[in-house]
């Protein structure tokens, strides 16, 4: 029987995933920054510009809504530390996409590196 460690070492065979110093350069080039974490997980922080689809849901959404059709567009994914990216990567890469990556120790590398982190700012009620 699989663990989940198995499977996201198996999935990590099969894609391209981008080491963290190269990781602006391939965000920059990318036509999706895509966020796979909970939706908390993304409000408590993310990469600036990502869109988050968390990784429960990823099939889904890119099955359904026609702005995924294009098989040929430039997508990085990440989650916290690269686990959920790196399933999701591949399930991407199974559903046809051809060009996908995922960023190497995901999110928790990249602020531990000092790089820019957008959070939303809630309304003020005064």
């Amino acid at each position: 029987m699989k663990t989940a460690h198995d499977l996201v070492a198996e999935a990590k065979k099969d894609i391209h995933e981008v080491p963290l110093d190269q990781a602006e350069d391939a965000i920059k080039k990318a036509d999706l920054l895509l966020d796979v974490r909970d939706a908390d997980e993304y409000r408590a922080g993310h990469i600036p510009g990502a869109v988050n689809i968390s990784r429960g849901l990823l099939e889904f959404k890119f099955t359904n809504d026609p702005a995924f059709e294009n098989r040929d567009m430039n997508i990085v994914c990440y989650c916290k530390n690269s686990g959920r990216a790196a399933l999701s990567a591949k399930s991407l890469k199974e559903m046809g996409y051809m060009h996908v990556q995922s960023v190497a120790g995901g999110f928790d590398a990249w602020q531990e590196a000092g790089k820019p982190v957008a959070k939303p700012e809630l309304p003020s009620f005064e």
